[in-house]
């Protein structure tokens, strides 16, 4: 557990600095796609699907 919320902090700093940097490219889009897959091994991954759930659920009342 420790390792994999560490895994993601780092991953977040990297696509933070990517997103401000505006690089787009394949390196940018693996590392934003091995911080979702480590994102939603952690613990709160459930607090994030409910979020989004919620989100689209007002969304779409709208």
């Amino acid at each position: 557990m420790i390792v994999s919320v560490s895994a993601v902090l780092l991953q977040a700093i990297v696509v933070v600095v990517l997103l401000r940097q505006r690089t787009v490219g394949i390196g940018s889009a693996l590392v934003c796609g091995t911080f979702g897959f480590c994102l939603a091994s952690t613990g709160i991954a459930p607090a994030i699907t409910e979020a989004l759930h919620a989100l689209a659920g007002l969304v779409s009342l709208h």
